[in-house]
């Protein structure tokens, strides 16, 4: 009788515990559907549909993507967005990693420099942008300044020029990957001190504990800072409307920008929802090509 009694309070815990469980979830689960969820299906849904400012969405079948996919400038920029995608997840995740490696070590002001590399996390994309354009100006940029003082003549317009203007914008990237140099140091500072001292033991040199026992055992951060790179190409609007607007030509135009025009300029919804679709599922494709490389799919991020 007791042990029947003890196994009514044990269920009925339970489900005082299911109940508050699911009222604790309940407010998040209402958010993400209505700040995700809902816009996506709605994204999606008018995507079929003609929707110019100030009028009803009309159905349309597949028209817009037909449409899009004969669009040169659509097709440009989705161009430039793979490459630069692309560039994020090897040279700047590289570079995250490479500083990580010398910064993790602790020498030589290592406080001041991993600050140093934190700073253009915390100012706004627009400042950087028009740091990068008073920088590159042909005019009276320091950059040009410096080479004019070295000798170089005839020098380009950085953000205007067909030649220079691509990897102009891509540069003005390059500062974030701070923010990959301090998640990779934070993994490489967790790492159990007897895994080095054995490694040193063994008589491994600097180069090999990198190589085969660091690298390996921070794979997972590695991963999870490539697609946090990968997927922030898909959301760079500020800096190149800051810097080229697309110019010259289509030359640095990339899918966020294009989405705003056609939205934004053209007027046209139901073409730049499309987009929006089309370039969801581009992210959804770079997140599951970086986890069969990194194998992460375990993992939260």
């Amino acid at each position: 009788m007791i042990h029947r009694k003890g196994t009514i309070g044990r269920c009925t815990t339970m489900n005082i515990s299911k109940k508050w469980r699911f009222i604790f979830l309940l407010p998040a689960t209402a958010l993400f559907l209505f700040v995700y969820a809902v816009p996506v299906a709605t994204l999606i849904g008018t995507s079929f549909t003609e929707w110019i400012v100030a009028s009803e969405p009309v159905f349309i079948g597949i028209d817009n993507y037909i449409e899009l996919f004969s669009d040169e400038e659509f097709l440009q920029a989705t161009w430039n967005t793979i490459i630069w995608m692309f560039l994020q997840s090897t040279i700047h995740i590289a570079i995250g990693v490479m500083l990580a490696l010398i910064l993790a070590r602790k020498k030589f002001y290592w406080k001041f420099t991993r600050t140093v590399f934190m700073l253009p996390n915390i100012i706004s994309s627009a400042a950087v942008g028009m740091l990068f354009v008073l920088l590159l100006n042909p005019s009276f940029g320091a950059v040009n300044s410096v080479l004019t003082q070295l000798g170089f003549t005839d020098l380009p317009n950085w953000f205007m020029s067909r030649e220079t203007s691509f990897i102009s914008v891509t540069m003005t990237w390059l500062p974030y990957a701070g923010i990959v140099t301090i998640l990779l140091m934070a993994e490489m500072t967790s790492l159990s001190d007897s895994i080095m001292e054995a490694a040193i033991m063994d008589g491994a040199t600097e180069m090999q504990k990198n190589i085969y026992i660091v690298l390996p055992l921070t794979k997972t951060i590695i991963g999870t800072t490539t697609i946090l790179g990968a997927t922030s190409m898909l959301q760079k609007l500020d800096l190149v409307m800051m810097t080229t607007k697309g110019a010259p030509g289509n030359m640095t135009m990339n899918l966020p920008l294009y989405v705003y025009n056609t939205a934004f300029i053209a007027n046209d919804f139901g073409l730049a929802n499309t987009s929006g679709v089309l370039m969801i599922i581009l992210g959804l494709v770079a997140v599951a090509i970086i986890n069969r490389i990194y194998k992460t799919e375990n993992h939260y991020y």
